[in-house]
């Protein structure tokens, strides 16, 4: 049985042999089912109850489906609509198509296999649906924070430049740490998952920006392209946790195709933010492969996008030695050797070369770390790894100078906490 038993469905028709019919068919996938008889006890239970789909007949007496599914798309606009109707009711069907706005229309007799597909097709696509007003409502909140701390900046522009420039550098450290909220979502997982997929994304943003910049991106292009690392897994948001943890290569065919939606749902979740639109298309072409064997729209070599070869190689990186593509997780050397076998299959050669030779330059500098507590830090100290709460969300990110202000919140959350937290502090060596 299948884990809808959160989703309810209303059967509308004045037959109850086809209301039978349609309680049997569905109540073998664990939904929840109402029947209504006629249009106005449909719109009765509409009133009481919370539903997520309707299901009605075109040819009822009183109130035809087309009516009653205009009623509905007035007065409950979430609720799906589909229409059950005969072959002889072509003109009352587009009447119901036009003015209820409905999802689908299956003609009588129906086929099982159709019609319950159909039906999960219409919930899938209003949970996304949900999911995206959701997130553009809270993206639109941010920008509006975002817009009032930036209010009467332009009049202070000629007395007090410095203080200008200032603050446009905080509001860009204000959007860049919105930016990683809304990219750690995903990671934001219990258990097992969490371990794993915590920093994935702030992992792949730093080395697809310096990768970016090596190969000769503009100043503006290696900011695309750092974000897109940051949020490229943000259409993994709806996937349940048990497709997270599991290497993509084990998956089944049906689990593949949920996973393989990820790309275009998350373009389409960021292109509702002007200033992520270069980024969601970054996004979308991630999973393309260099032959073409890639999704979603099997792009291949010069066609995808350079900041998408870019992603590609700095997530399949990561994503290697935390064992979310192949079987077990990957030690360094062995990612980079799986990098080079699939040099020109998978990935654009130029990509590669360049990732192995930054690879390659920055095991060379002698740098060390020195554990520290929190009562020992001192202002102007440099992190060598991020910081990480222990619920899984970033703390501090790697490289940021400590301030008289930051020691002094680590040590107030580890009086609050209760336990002590360790910092790498970063000591560069002549």
């Amino acid at each position: 049985m299948s884990d809808n038993g959160n989703l309810t469905l209303l059967f509308v028709d004045d037959e109850p042999s086809i209301l039978s019919a349609l309680r049997r068919l569905f109540r073998p996938h664990g939904y929840r089912i109402l029947v209504a008889e006629s249009g106005a006890a449909g719109l009765e239970i509409l009133e009481n109850e919370a539903v997520d789909l309707v299901i009605s007949d075109m040819r009822m007496p009183e109130m035809d489906g087309a009516t009653f599914l205009k009623n509905v798309r007035k007065r409950w606009p979430q609720v799906m609509r589909i229409l059950l109707t005969g072959y002889a009711d072509i003109t009352s069907t587009v009447a119901a198509i036009n003015e209820g706005e409905i999802y689908r229309y299956i003609s009588k007799p129906w086929d099982d296999n159709e019609i319950v597909l159909v039906v999960g097709e219409a919930l899938e696509r209003r949970r996304l649906e949900q999911e995206n007003r959701r997130l553009s409502e809270l993206t639109q909140r941010q920008n509006e924070e975002l817009k009032e701390l930036n209010t009467g900046l332009e009049q202070k522009v000629n007395e007090r430049t410095a203080e200008v420039r200032a603050a446009l550098s905080e509001l860009k450290k204000t959007f860049l740490a919105t930016v990683q909220v809304f990219a750690g979502m995903v990671e934001l997982r219990s258990g097992q998952v969490g371990k794993q997929l915590s920093g994935h994304g702030r992992r792949v943003a730093e080395h697809a920006r310096v990768l970016a910049h090596r190969l000769g991106l503009s100043d503006s292009e290696v900011q695309t392209v750092m974000l897109a690392g940051l949020l490229h897994d943000v259409g993994k948001i709806g996937l349940p946790d048990g497709l997270l943890d599991k290497p993509f290569n084990t998956l089944n065919p049906d689990h593949r195709a949920q996973v393989m939606k990820h790309p275009v749902v998350g373009q389409n979740i960021l292109m509702s933010v002007e200033k992520l639109r270069d980024c969601a298309l970054l996004v979308r072409h991630h999973h393309e492969l260099y032959d073409g064997s890639g999704f979603p729209d099997h792009l291949s070599g010069m066609a995808i996008p350079l900041g998408s070869r870019i992603l590609s190689v700095a997530n399949d990186y990561d994503a290697l030695q935390i064992g979310t593509l192949v079987q077990r997780p990957l030690r360094p050397d062995e990612a980079v050797t799986y990098l080079i076998d699939n040099r020109g299959r998978r990935y654009d050669p130029q990509v590669v070369d360049s990732f192995i030779q930054l690879l390659a330059e920055s095991g060379k500098k002698n740098v060390t770390e020195l554990p520290m507590r929190a009562l020992q830090l001192r202002p102007g100290m440099v992190l060598a790894r991020e910081l990480n709460h222990r619920d899984g969300y970033l703390l501090l990110a790697r490289g940021n100078v400590l301030t008289p202000e930051i020691i002094s919140q680590l040590v107030k959350l580890e009086t609050a906490e209760q336990q002590p937290y360790t910092l790498y502090i970063r000591q560069e060596e002549s």
